[in-house]
């Protein structure tokens, strides 16, 4: 199950990558294929609805009560997930505009991609460096059991869709490689 977290963690890192191009050709005065930025939008909200929200459900309530002294993490990154949450989706609503030709400040834009980026960079951390390691800890074979039947089938199943769902986005993660700290 952690090897499942990590590869969709790398998985995530590729998906943020690829905004950061765009977000970077942005800054520089460049116009990015917003409609490949929509795709990506699109399929971390799903996959944030899908994954993320079962992930975090399951793994609050276990932890809290094999270890209540993690409460204060768990509700940190449940606050954390919500605010990253609420920021992509103001993304998602700017990318609408912008895609129906709305005049919309790219300079504002661009800052609020970038933050997004780095709060959702931030919070990848917070789980690998925080959550993995108390899971490796206190969740035992029945417990891993009881998050792996939370979970629909992981990030590495939904890339194998990508193709056809998000062709363009598809062939893009495909020359985009991560940086290696991201993973």
């Amino acid at each position: 199950m952690l090897t499942q977290l990590r590869q969709d963690h790398a998985n995530m890192a590729r998906m943020l990558h690829v905004l950061q191009l765009k977000q970077k050709a942005l800054a520089a005065g460049e116009r990015p294929n917003f409609q490949l930025v929509r795709e990506v939008v699109d399929y971390i909200l799903g996959y944030m609805e899908d994954f993320t929200v079962p992930l975090e459900r399951v793994c609050s309530q276990r932890l809290q009560e094999l270890a209540p002294e993690c409460r204060d993490l768990t509700e940190r990154l449940s606050s954390d997930y919500q605010a990253l949450r609420k920021r992509l989706k103001r993304l998602s609503d700017d990318i609408d505009m912008i895609l129906m030709d709305a005049v919309i400040p790219m300079d504002r834009f661009a800052d609020d991609l970038r933050a997004y980026l780095t709060a959702h960079r931030n919070y990848l951390r917070d789980e690998r460096e925080l959550l993995f390691p108390l899971l490796r800890e206190h969740f035992d074979d029945h417990d891993m059991e009881l998050l792996t039947s939370a979970l629909p089938d992981g990030a590495s199943a939904k890339l194998e869709r990508l193709q056809e769902a998000y062709p363009e986005l598809y062939a893009e993660l495909r020359e985009t490689r991560a940086p290696e700290t991201a993973a």
